[in-house]
């Protein structure tokens, strides 16, 4: 007996009945290491073909900002803040803030042309939490994104109105004491 499928002719035009939706993720801890789940799920997806964009927002030291993205495979692009150091307080100086929001901005710009489908963004709570980028703004931007990309948002005490908006949830916690 052979079993035959049924497959739809070159000419023919596929449809989904629906778009499929991008979801939101948050990934939050306590402590500031398990970006490396996060990343292997990055690459995971980018080895699948799927275009993927990481911004950490926090990180400098390796001039890597937006202009000199790091490619890892044909379908990750990585990017830094570009300054010599890595931000660990909300007192920037004029040229660090300037940097940091340039990221941002770039960021938006991106997400919106569509350029991406999975978009993380590390780090982001405490951006927000140092005040450096605004909470509603995060916010208009994730309500206004094209509807089939998925964010990934990562830091340490993520802010209660993006944990609301969240699709997914996890919070990595450590099961015993070090």
């Amino acid at each position: 007996m052979v079993a035959q499928l049924d497959t739809p002719s070159v000419n023919s035009t596929l449809s989904v009945a629906s778009p499929i939706a991008g979801l939101v993720q948050v990934f939050t801890s306590s402590h500031r290491n398990f970006f490396t789940n996060v990343m292997a799920q990055a690459l995971r997806i980018a080895g699948q073909g799927t275009s993927v964009l990481v911004v950490q927002f926090l990180k400098g030291g390796i001039r890597q900002g937006h202009e000199r993205p790091m490619q890892l495979g044909q379908n990750l692009d990585w990017i830094r803040c570009d300054l010599p150091r890595c931000i660990d307080t909300p007192q920037l100086d004029d040229t660090e803030n300037e940097a940091l929001q340039k990221l941002w901005q770039h960021t938006q710009q991106v997400v919106f042309e569509g350029k991406y489908s999975l978009v993380v963004l590390d780090e982001l709570s405490l951006a927000i939490n140092f005040g450096l980028i605004s909470e509603q703004e995060v916010l208009a931007f994730l309500a206004k994104r094209p509807s089939h990309i998925d964010i990934i948002l990562t830091g340490p005490e993520m802010p209660k109105s993006l944990l609301d908006v969240a699709d997914q949830i996890t919070e990595i916690r450590r099961s015993h004491s070090p």
